[in-house]
Order: C-alpha cells, then structure tokens, then sequence
C-alpha cells in the first residue's frame, strides 16, 4: 500500500521546479501555495502513486485533488489494493476513469460499493481479473454508477448472468464490455438483455462464453445495430445463424472473432460477402488513397479452426472486404489451423503480381 507522506516526493519537487522556470510573476513561498491549476498540470506529469501521495501534504492539495483528479489507475498496487480503493473512494468524488485490474486476486465487494458510493461521475472501470468479486458489486455499480461507458469484467468467474442483465438495465449507456471468460455471467439470457437495453453498445467481447448459442447473438444483432467489434471465438455453440444475424443487422461490423466456432460454415461467409457488397457504394474501393478505407467495412476476422469452411467462400469475404490482409505484416484477416484455405489472399497479393515485370518471370 502507498503511504501518504506529509512532504512532496522527489519527482514532484523536479516537476515543480520545471513548471516554476516556466512561470513569471507568480510568488509562492510554500507548497500549500501552488493554484490549483500548476497543481494539476504538476500532477499530470507524474504516476499515480504521487498524486495520491499529494493529497495527503495539505488539505488544500487534498481539496484540489478531490475535485480535480478524473483518471485514476491502481494496477501497480500488488497488495491491499482493497484497502487503498477503500480510503481512496470518498475522496476522489470526481473520477470518470478507474483501472483496478489485477495480476493477484485483491479486490472485494465492498471497495466496489465504496466506488459506487462515491464515485457517481464514473464512465469507465476495469475489473478485469477481480476473482473475488460478486453479484453484490454490479448491484452496487448499477445504483451508484449508471453513467458508465466502458466496463471490463473480463476474468470475473462469480458472477451470474441474473447480475448482468440487472446491471445493463440501469447503465444503458455502456458502449464497450468486455466479458470474456465470465463463464457463469453470459448466457442467451445476457445477450437478450444487452441487445433489449444497451442500444448503443459497439464494443463486446464475449470470448470463451460457451453457454451461448444463436438465440443469444440473434437478440444482440437486433438490438445493437451500432456494433462495432465482437469477439464470439470459443462460443462453439454458435452457428451460421448467428453470423448471418450479424451481417443483416450490424452493418458497422469491423471486427468479427469466431475463433474454433467449428459449427459456422460457407453460408456464413458468404453472408458476410453479400453485406460487403450490399452496404459499400459503387467504386467506393477504387483507391484505397481516396476511399474510406480505413473507415467502413470488415477490417479484422479471426477465422482461425473454423475447418468446415473452403477457399471459395473465404475469398468473398476477402475480395468484398478490401481491408482484410493475408500479406505478410498485416494479418487482420486470420486463419490460423485452416490448412485448405492458404490459396485465399488479399488484394494487396494480386498488385504485387501485376507490378512484377515480366520480364523477371
């Protein structure tokens, strides 16, 4: 745990005396006396070890801190990070940022109801790797926290998918959850919940949750046509339903994960291919220069073990999604495992044939 010192750090002092050499007409005899605003400007060039040293040199430093400090991280604090978050909470009123993940299990129930006490302005909170954490903290968080924009439970095996859907009904403005490996906490049940209350979420991982199944991702394709990543690989339930779901409905998809979801097959691919075809303007690949290349359309698919499908089908995702690359040094369109699709390539293959002299065959 960090202790709070009556005196500033080394580092602190080396980033005063720069900040100082930097100001004109300003007189401070003491620390107490530094505005808050070379305060906080101080403070954002060091780690936050010193800034919660900082708030115990003064209660004016203490003040100014409390109110003006929004992004916190704790990942560095590898014992009783419980009891940090505990005495941290109620002063750091003003978080909109907070990463509490953890190599080692640390955290408790109650240092996340002390969060959501307290910290009601949060947007973001990692707890990924929070093995000890249960139901009582999204219960906590959906009460205290209903602003919150991106959330990572990733790792977090005791919660159910009961606390999940509870959760999405207040925080209905959550863009960006990550779930991967909550065994216990995502079912059908979840996904319906999400897609029913979290219309604008772009972001899901929901890797290696096996309890879901086509019901699930279909619920979540309706309901979240802004989805802009989603990761199913390990989802071995799934099948091509579910990818056709997502071509029909999540015409922003550039990111798709169906790492070893050996039920999908070539329908799913082509669904895909057709979606590409459908939702990108005539001519609108000509350049990669003066398109929006970079913008629309698939840009990552992890096909890796997905055995049953053939070459043919892959190719039309490839040759519909001109931003997934086989070439070397630009992966985004994996296959890992898959040995009877090496004859699939990206456009990028074919011009560097075409740009081969023929001179040099």
């Amino acid at each position: 745990m960090v202790m709070v010192v009556g005196e500033p750090s080394m580092e602190l002092d080396q980033c005063f005396q720069m900040m100082m050499m930097k100001m004109e007409g300003v007189s401070i005899k003491e620390w107490k006396d530094i505005p808050v605003e070379l305060l906080m400007r101080i403070l954002s060039l060091v780690d936050d070890r010193n800034v919660i040293a900082a708030s115990g040199v003064c209660s004016g430093w203490r003040d100014a801190i409390s109110l003006g400090l929004t992004r916190l991280r704790l990942s560095w604090c590898n014992n009783n990070m419980n009891s940090l978050v505990l005495s941290l909470a109620p002063k750091f009123v003003k978080l909109q940022t907070l990463v509490l993940r953890q190599d080692k299990p640390q955290l408790e129930d109650n240092a996340v109801e002390a969060v959501a006490n307290h910290c009601h302005e949060l947007q973001e909170l990692d707890l990924s790797k929070s093995l000890k954490l249960t139901d009582r903290s999204l219960c906590a968080l959906a009460h205290g926290c209903p602003n919150l924009t991106k959330l990572n439970l990733s790792g977090c095996t005791s919660f159910s998918d009961k606390a999940i859907a509870y959760l999405t009904r207040s925080c209905r403005n959550l863009k960006v959850l990550n779930l991967c490996g909550c065994v216990n906490a995502v079912s059908d049940y979840t996904l319906e919940a999400i897609g029913n209350n979290c219309n604008q979420m772009q972001s899901l991982n929901l890797g290696w949750c096996e309890k879901i199944s086509d019901d699930g991702v279909m619920s979540l394709a309706y309901g979240c046509p802004d989805l802009r990543t989603l990761d199913l690989c390990g989802c071995v339930l799934i099948t091509d339903e579910s990818v056709v779901a997502l071509a029909d409905w999540c015409v922003h998809l550039r990111s798709l994960g169906l790492y070893y979801c050996r039920n999908i097959t070539d329908r799913a691919m082509y669904s895909l291919a057709q979606s590409g075809v459908k939702n990108n303007k005539p001519g609108q690949w000509k350049s990669a220069k003066n398109s929006k290349y970079d913008e629309e359309g698939l840009r990552s698919l992890n096909i890796s073990q997905c055995t049953a499908l053939t070459p043919s089908a892959v190719q039309a995702v490839c040759d519909s999604f001109p931003a997934l690359h086989t070439c070397s040094g630009r992966h985004s369109l994996v296959m890992s495992g898959c040995l009877n699709l090496t004859s699939v390539h990206c456009a990028c293959i074919l011009q560097a044939h075409r740009a081969v002299p023929h001179s040099a065959h």
